[in-house]
């Protein structure tokens, strides 16, 4: 089969039509897909918000079983932060208890760098803590 010059023009300008179609959509791809450093972060009731959206739609929820899912979720949300409260005077505990131990085995100078870097961890947590952002678990 012979080919001539215009038929090859031709399969040539379709090639670099794909190519720059398949670019364009690679490009696309890319950018669409950056990496958000707030992307882990979740605020509470957002998530409640659209949990419940979800449910609704994939359950189709009436409104009344959504009223005592959103009352549920409420009185579970106040269980949390109840036990939370409870249980966050012995995690204080331990934690003084690990730092001491820590201090205990370290010499003057690494002690005072410990309590240093201590006190550099407090303030940066309690500066996120202002900030409305998530804290890191501590230590």
């Amino acid at each position: 089969m012979k080919f001539t010059r215009w038929t090859v023009a031709l399969y040539m300008g379709l090639m670099f039509a794909c190519g720059a179609v398949v670019g364009a959509f690679a490009y696309r791809l890319y950018t669409v897909s950056d990496v958000s450093a707030n992307a882990g972060q979740r605020n509470p009731e957002e998530f409640r918000k659209r949990f419940m959206a979800e449910l609704k739609n994939r359950l189709n929820l009436n409104d009344d079983q959504a009223a005592k899912v959103g009352a549920i979720m409420e009185q579970t949300r106040q269980q949390f932060r109840a036990a939370r409260l409870t249980i966050e005077p012995e995690i204080q505990k331990i934690r003084e208890e690990q730092r001491q131990k820590i201090s205990e085995i370290l010499s003057a100078d690494q002690q005072a760098e410990f309590q240093k870097m201590m006190e550099q961890r407090r303030r940066a947590r309690d500066s996120k803590k202002d900030s409305g952002m998530p804290l890191p678990p501590r230590q």
